[in-house]
């Protein structure tokens, strides 16, 4: 049996779950409501307060998506209760970060800036302090949507190996090459 899959999600106070005809999840917390389909043949059931999700029989498919929706569950109860964030640093010289409400713009090395909307689902702020890189936070209660936007905010420019300059998340290790050496 999957070990994630049959690990009960304890359910904290305040927040409710519902399951609706074909096996829509929703979940209402203090931060906000998530949504998720899940496959007709899981069956999610509240037994003593808890969220457990069950699978038909041990055919490979079930036995797959037995961990990935309990997993994706307990995400979205995480995110109602506490919520994510994210940050990411611009490590470079003249790397520069503003946002404008939900506007975010980006001055990275590049002949024009870099401008990227952000949904409203997600808070953004961005931070330029003398002596430290400017940073970028994102919260928001959907794991899934803040990870996909803070990996298109990286993507504009990723964190090279030689002097690591780029965006990066905080606190992230970047492996470093050795740069050319003068032979004589």
């Amino acid at each position: 049996m999957s070990r994630i899959g049959k690990e009960p999600i304890s359910m904290p106070a305040g927040v409710e779950l519902k399951v609706s005809d074909g096996n829509l999840v929703t979940i209402k917390g203090p931060k906000g409501t998530l949504t998720q389909q899940v496959d007709p043949d899981m069956s999610v059931k509240i037994e003593d307060g808890t969220i457990v999700v069950a699978r038909p029989t041990d055919q490979k498919r079930h036995r797959s998506l037995h961990g990935l929706y309990r997993s994706l569950i307990a995400n979205m109860v995480t995110g109602v209760t506490d919520g994510y964030k994210k940050e990411l640093e611009l490590i470079g010289v003249g790397y520069r970060c503003a946002n404008t409400g939900q506007l975010l713009e980006l001055t990275l090395g590049y002949s024009h800036p870099v401008y990227f909307y952000i949904p409203d689902e997600v808070k953004l702020s961005t931070e330029m302090k003398k002596g430290s890189p400017p940073l970028i936070t994102l919260e928001s209660n959907d794991k899934q949507l803040i990870g996909q936007i803070a990996a298109k905010i990286r993507a504009f420019r990723k964190p090279e190996p030689y002097k690591g300059k780029g965006i990066k998340f905080k606190g992230e290790i970047l492996r470093r090459k050795a740069g050319k050496t003068v032979a004589k």
